[in-house]
């Protein structure tokens, strides 16, 4: 297979990274289902709930019940966004075992975005890391950015690279790389990872592509090709960016899973039951998946 990984670990994104970015407010329990469809659906690590500020993100202003009323499958992983401390302590308080912080490759963007320059960001994380460490709790890095900005267009590998170093140096155990508004192409894709690579093992890296310029799967294959084996996605292709005007959902779930049962790579999901929870959220929202593959299999039902 041109040296593509035997298997992918795919990490679903959509009950916070796609959610948080509907204009539709989600009942508690919907989210919960949904949570537990894809654990059931055979997704080994299901992001669930967001501790951020109800100001800015109501979407997520749930996330401690999210987390409580969770009936957790063995061998799922269930990780939560926190920007700061408050928000890990009551992610803690919650139940939660994995955490995820985000910062960004681009200033203005992180500026944009949390209200604090990368540098600051970083120093905002060092606490939240050295915390999660004392209490046994994995923490995985996000970067946005990683192939473009809204606001100061072409970002270098090397600023990437950079934060990608400190977020790791730090103690996060996987760092996924964002192409928040979905402007990467696979040559961008590789020189990006080649870049991160020198300071980041490659199978301490995830990747996580937005579908705007209808590239995602081809970065995602480009990815895979570098050694990459962690692919976020999100059900039905949920989500977006509120800070990036245009940018569309995550690649969906759906179409990653084709792609990689395609090539023969082990994911351990279900497609029929992927489908079936888009089916079931999109339903709830009043919306059409984004997933191409996800209307294709509802085209064959008619």
């Amino acid at each position: 297979m041109n040296g593509l990984p035997r298997q992918v670990k795919i990490v679903d994104v959509g009950p916070r990274d796609g959610l948080q970015n509907e204009p539709k407010s989600v009942p508690t329990a919907v989210k919960i289902e949904l949570v537990e469809r894809l654990a059931e659906a055979g997704i080994p690590a299901v992001e669930a709930a967001a501790f951020v500020s109800p100001k800015w993100v109501p979407q997520m202003a749930d996330g401690a019940e999210v987390m409580r009323g969770l009936a957790r499958k063995p061998g799922v992983s269930y990780p939560v966004l926190v920007p700061n401390m408050q928000g890990f302590e009551a992610a803690i308080a919650a139940g939660a075992d994995e955490v995820a912080v985000f910062g960004a490759a681009s200033e203005t963007f992180s500026q944009k975005n949390i209200n604090c320059s990368i540098a600051e960001s970083l120093d905002r994380f060092a606490p939240v890391v050295e915390a999660a460490r004392e209490r046994g709790v994995k923490v995985r890095g996000y970067i946005s950015c990683v192939a473009g900005c809204p606001y100061e267009g072409e970002v270098k590998p090397k600023a990437v690279a950079e934060v990608a170093r400190r977020l790791f140096a730090m103690g996060c155990y996987e760092i996924s790389l964002g192409d928040t508004i979905g402007v990467g192409t696979p040559g961008k894709v590789r020189d990006m990872i080649e870049a991160v690579a020198r300071d980041v093992p490659i199978k301490k890296m995830a990747v996580h592509f937005h579908d705007t310029y209808g590239q995602a799967l081809a970065n995602i294959y480009a990815a895979l090709e570098q050694g990459v084996n962690v692919v976020d996605s999100s059900v039905a292709g949920l989500g977006g960016c509120p800070y990036a005007k245009g940018a569309s959902g995550n690649v969906a779930t759906e179409d990653v899973v084709y792609m990689l049962d395609g090539l023969g790579i082990e994911t351990g999901v279900d497609l029929e039951r992927i489908f079936e929870t888009g089916r079931f959220i999109c339903g709830e929202l009043g919306r059409e998946a984004a997933s191409k593959v996800h209307r294709a299999l509802a085209a064959k039902r008619k």
